[in-house]
């Protein structure tokens, strides 16, 4: 009931096309996101454990969501109990569902209320802006439940202390801290039907979500009022041609290889893979848009379309193709299925396509974006098939850029799709664009080879020199504090996205700016996509300092030599670690993380007595050395 009939894509929708993509009770890695079958203990991707992890504390930025239904206990006092329960069943029913399709964890119900966590025990990047879009779902979704129903939320991100391992289904705590009780009251001073958040959230979702400044509230406990905002309305993606992008840096050889790749296609008429390879915040949307300021800068029609792989949500297997689809087609997401059906039939019209053929993609398209076609019996290849035709006439058409974002998010039948594309459409200029991050190249590590037309581009970290420059286009270096910029180059490593935002904060709050929270965010989900025994090691490394020996991490963490050099090597592969040419100390394999920012945010995940007991055994380590 929380979910549009418009928004159905990828299990339910092909469903009607192929069994094998129902349900079929696959449990998934915590650690790499890998389905496994329903019996595994360890996956059979990584390695990791799946299942309960090992209970330990942890450190991490959280974003707490709190509920609670207005005016439902002075009502449940004139209530039957059984009464009472069949109006809260389907509420917390529902709350559930929802929450954790925007891959929140519910800790509790209590009576009317809930609590949920984003960011424990896995964080993910935006895990501020998907509690948001989670409060504003549950707003707009109580209508569906009936009865009347009213609530007020508040939505809160800090640090807590997570005890990883917490099972929240036998009703375990699993965050506590001050950001907890700060949620709480925000709920609290919310007006009916609203959406009260606090200054990190806000900060965090702003350039996603709509707010409205609301005056600071007083909360119980608190010695300040607390600064927050009213939660409006998810704003839909901005366009990359609308967005104001600093000069580019450090990227031209990238951009003329991407426009001349294009330019190939359109002349010769042919299919073009190009793959953008970079981990996030390197600059991999920039060099998209690069293309798409060259591409409305021609006086040639070049028809673009951008699909975003979702890594959360209802039907997200394919919802990058259906985004792409429901563009063609013009179909909105506040379309009935009604619109959306004559919406669909006219596109394939104007497409050229007619008769039998029209009718058959018409049959194998619907399904994807939520429309319900007749059952021929058409399999996932048949499927397939069909939106391979729809594509292909849209670049028969005008020469035609379909941009998929976020790839190493998809699934494999996904992946599969995009791969098969270029080679098995006819000879139409088609650019297809991906972006992904390196984790793309561990599920597939033959990605697009030997095609002859496939390309892929790796973004690696911006030099000094350019990172200088670019510090340079935001802010004047003279207002940065005194000596900062040796200390600056190190913590962000050259990736352009850390530079801007920790130099706006040093802008804003001068030499005590914190690290601000969508770099947090970022590098935190990075670390909880790691296997265990990857991230343990990271932080184990950042126990032991920017100079990191393979004999310290020997000891802290009871691993042999053999063990550190396999796992070094695989966090070389994601640009967390590096290993040096030499080192300081004979004998010892030396190393050293991409940049510093890694090892602030992979320190302060650790408890203080687990950081005390690590610093202890680093310093007895060293005492045998010397």
């Amino acid at each position: 009931m929380w979910i549009r009939a418009s928004d159905r894509t990828t299990r339910e929708a092909l469903a009607a096309h192929d069994p094998e993509m129902s349900e079929t009770g696959a449990v998934q890695c915590g650690a790499c996101r890998r389905e496994n079958p329903p019996d595994s203990k360890f996956c059979n991707e990584c390695g990791a454990r799946i299942g309960a992890p090992e209970r330990r504390d942890e450190r991490k930025v959280v974003t707490i969501l709190f509920a609670d239904l207005v005016g439902f206990t002075s009502r449940a006092e004139l209530l039957d109990v059984e009464d009472v329960r069949a109006i809260l069943a389907p509420f917390h029913e529902s709350l559930r569902g929802v929450l954790e399709s925007f891959g929140g964890t519910v800790e509790k119900f209590i009576g009317d209320a809930v609590m949920a966590v984003f960011g424990a025990p896995v964080a993910r990047e935006d895990d501020a802006e998907r509690a948001v879009r989670a409060a504003l779902a549950i707003r707009d979704g109580l209508g569906d439940l009936g009865g009347d129903l009213h609530a007020r939320i508040g939505v809160n991100t800090g640090e807590a202390l997570v005890v990883i391992g917490a099972d929240p289904q036998t009703g375990e705590g699993m965050v506590s801290g001050d950001v907890v009780n700060t949620a709480a009251r925000l709920q609290t001073a919310a007006a009916v039907d609203t959406v009260l958040v606090g200054e990190a959230t806000y900060r965090a979702a702003v350039a996603q979500i709509a707010f409205e400044a609301h005056e600071p509230v007083d909360a119980k406990g608190k010695r300040a009022r607390v600064p927050c905002w009213t939660a409006l309305s998810a704003r839909s993606r901005v366009p990359i041609a609308q967005r104001a992008w600093l000069e580019l840096v450090g990227r031209d050889r990238e951009r003329r290889l991407l426009v001349d790749t294009f330019e190939h296609s359109r002349a010769e008429g042919r299919a073009q893979l190009v793959t953008v390879l970079g981990v996030p915040g390197i600059g991999k949307s920039r060099l998209v848009g690069e293309l798409r300021a060259h591409v409305e800068a021609d006086a040639d029609l070049t028809t673009w379309r951008h699909g975003h792989v979702l890594a959360y949500g209802e039907g997200v297997g394919f919802s990058a193709i259906a985004e792409v689809v429901k563009q063609e087609c013009g179909i909105l997401d506040s379309d009935d299925a009604h619109t959306a059906d004559e919406k669909l039939d006219a596109a394939i019209a104007v497409l050229g396509l007619e008769g039998v053929d029209a009718r058959w993609v018409r049959n194998q398209v619907g399904p994807l974006i939520g429309l319900d076609a007749a059952a021929d019996g058409s399999t996932r290849a048949e499927a397939f098939a069909g939106w391979r035709q729809f594509l292909e006439a849209i670049a028969a058409d005008s020469p035609t850029v379909l941009v998929l974002d976020d790839l190493q998010w998809a699934d494999d039948a996904l992946l599969d799709f995009v791969d098969e594309l270029v080679d098995r459409v006819s000879r139409v200029p088609l650019l297809v664009l991906a972006t992904a991050r390196p984790e793309l190249l561990e599920r597939r590590p033959d990605w697009a080879g030997g095609k002859p037309n496939a390309l892929t581009i790796g973004l690696g970290p911006l030099s000094a020199d350019h990172t200088r420059d670019l510090i340079g286009q935001i802010v004047d270096p003279s207002l940065l504090p005194s000596g900062y910029e040796a200390d600056l180059l190190d913590r962000v490593g050259g990736n352009p996205l850390y530079a801007q935002e920790y130099v706006r904060a040093l802008v804003e709050h001068g030499a005590s700016a914190r690290l601000p929270e969508t770099v947090q965010g970022i590098i935190a989900a990075r670390l909880d996509g790691l296997s265990p025994a990857e991230k343990r090691l990271v932080q184990d490394a950042a126990v032991v300092g920017a100079t990191i020996w393979r004999g310290a991490l020997c000891a802290l963490g009871e691993r042999d030599a053999t063990e550190v050099d396999e796992i070094v090597e695989r966090l070389e592969r994601k640009q967390l670690l590096r290993r040096a040419r030499h080192s300081s100390l004979a004998g010892e394999m030396e190393i050293t993380f991409e940049h510093s920012l890694l090892r602030d945010v992979a320190y302060s995940q650790l408890p203080r007595a687990e950081r005390a007991e690590g610093h202890r055994r680093v310093a007895a380590w060293l005492e045998q050395r010397t």
